[in-house]
């Protein structure tokens, strides 16, 4: 029998699912932090070597799209100006295919909801 992820196997598998589609849209990675409440997860250069700080969210599979909390992000937007950056936010839903409220389970099918990334405004309030 299976066992449901664990929160560090949950963020690793969001960081998967990012990953794979920060390499295809053609940015190149410059660090990766997989730790657990260390931001951001990706720190990575586009084409014209404009540099992005990727924050990734793992989170349970929702109705509506999964919100970010404006007050934490500020410190990263901070954080980003300071480095002539900016910032991406990449939600990933994920659950349990037989019931989305419950998470995946190691080596099983999930659902994923996962809306792409959202460029987030740097500039300081």
């Amino acid at each position: 029998m299976s066992r449901p992820l664990t929160t560090q196997e949950l963020h690793n598998l969001a960081m998967n699912i990012v990953g794979k589609d920060l390499e295809a849209k053609g940015y190149e990675f410059i660090a990766i932090n997989s730790q657990l409440k260390k931001n951001p997860q990706f720190v990575c250069v586009d084409k014209n070597n404009i540099r992005y700080f990727v924050v990734v969210k793992a989170v349970s599979i929702s109705e509506y799209a999964i919100p970010y909390d404006m007050i934490w992000m500020e410190t990263i937007k901070l954080h980003a100006n300071k480095n002539d950056a900016k910032v991406l936010f990449a939600s990933v839903g994920l659950g349990d295919s037989n019931d989305p409220s419950l998470p995946p389970h190691l080596n099983e099918e999930y659902l994923l909801q996962y809306e792409g990334l959202q460029l987030l405004d740097v500039s300081l309030n």
